[in-house]
C-alpha cells in the first residue's frame, strides 16, 4: 500500500491569527493510497434534497471524480473545490454527460441543507446546463463516512484547540465500477490531468483517439498523483506518426503520377 502526506492544512479563524498545527497531527491526517479498492458503494447518505441514497446511484456506466471535504471549511475546502471547477472549466467533457462528480462531507454533524447551498453556489460557478443533474453533494452518518473515507484511504482529525478538522487536499477517480483508479493531489487540478484520468477510468470509452495517443505518451505517477511525460512512449508515438505522414505523402505522389 502507498502511503502518501500531501497535505495543505490551514488552522486559520477569520479575524484571528493562524494557528500553527498541534504537535504530532499531522501524522495523523493525509492519504493512503489505495488503488484498485472497489468502494462499498451500499453506503446509504442523503443527498442535497434530504433524499435517502446509496453511493450505487452514482455509478451508472460513468467514470465518478469523489471529493472529500466539509461545508462549512473555513478556507482549505473551499480552495479545492474551486480548483476543481477551474480544472473541469475547459474540457470537452461535462459533468452529468461522460462523468458524475461526488462531493461528499466528513463531518456527520453536516446537514442536507447546507449541502444544497454549496451544491447551488459550485454548480453556477460551474456554468453548464445539467450539472446540476451530476454533481452530487452527500452527508450522512459518522458509520458510513468513516468506511467511505477508509476505503479511499482518507485520514482526517479533529482538531479541539482551533475546533476544526485538520484534512489533505485530494480527489480520487473512480472508475464506473467504483474501483480506485487515480488519486489527484493539491488545491488545483490541472485540466490535462482530469481529462486522462477520467478517460483511462473509463477504460477509454469516453475521450477522443488524440487522448488515448496522450495516455500512451503520459503515464499516472501514483507518487505526484500527476500525469508524467515517458520519452520513450513519446518517440515511439512521434516515430509512427512520421511514418504514417510519409506513407500519406508517397500514396498521394504515386496517384498524382498515374
Amino acid at each position: 500500500m502507498k502511503k502518501i502526506l500531501f497535505v495543505f492544512v490551514l488552522f486559520a479563524t477569520p479575524g484571528l491569527r493562524a494557528q500553527d498545527p498541534p504537535a504530532g497531527i499531522l501524522t495523523e491526517i493525509g492519504v493512503d493510497q489505495k488503488l484498485n479498492e472497489v468502494l462499498p458503494l451500499d453506503l446509504g447518505f442523503k443527498d442535497e434534497s434530504g433524499t435517502d441514497v446509496q453511493l450505487r446511484d452514482f455509478f451508472q456506466g460513468k467514470p465518478v471524480v469523489l471529493s472529500l471535504v466539509y461545508f462549512e471549511c473555513p478556507m482549505l475546502c473551499s480552495m479545492t473545490l474551486n480548483g476543481l471547477v477551474k480544472g473541469m472549466r475547459p474540457l470537452a467533457l461535462s459533468i452529468g454527460d461522460e462523468f458524475e462528480v461526488v462531493t461528499v462531507s466528513f463531518d456527520a454533524n453536516e446537514k442536507p441543507e447546507l449541502a444544497a447551498a454549496k451544491k447551488n453556489v459550485y454548480v453556477k460557478d460551474y456554468g453548464r446546463p445539467g450539472a446540476a443533474s451530476g454533481w452530487h453533494f452527500l452527508t450522512g452518518s459518522k458509520e458510513s463516512i468513516q468506511r467511505l473515507t477508509e476505503a479511499v484511504g482518507y485520514r482526517y482529525k479533529w482538531d479541539e484547540y482551533t475546533k476544526q478538522w485538520a484534512h489533505a487536499s485530494a480527489i480520487v477517480v473512480l472508475t464506473p465500477g467504483g474501483r480506485v483508479s487515480q488519486y489527484l493531489y493539491g488545491i488545483e487540478f490541472s485540466s490535462r490531468d482530469l481529462r486522462l484520468g477520467l478517460v483511462q477510468a473509463s477504460q477509454h470509452k469516453i475521450g477522443t483517439i488524440v487522448d488515448r495517443i496522450l495516455l500512451y505518451c503520459y503515464h499516472y505517477n501514483p507518487a505526484t498523483g500527476k500525469y508524467g511525460l515517458v520519452i520513450m512512449n513519446t518517440v515511439r508515438a512521434a516515430s509512427l506518426a512520421t511514418v504514417f505522414i510519409l506513407a500519406v505523402f508517397i500514396i498521394i505522389s504515386r496517384r498524382r503520377e498515374t
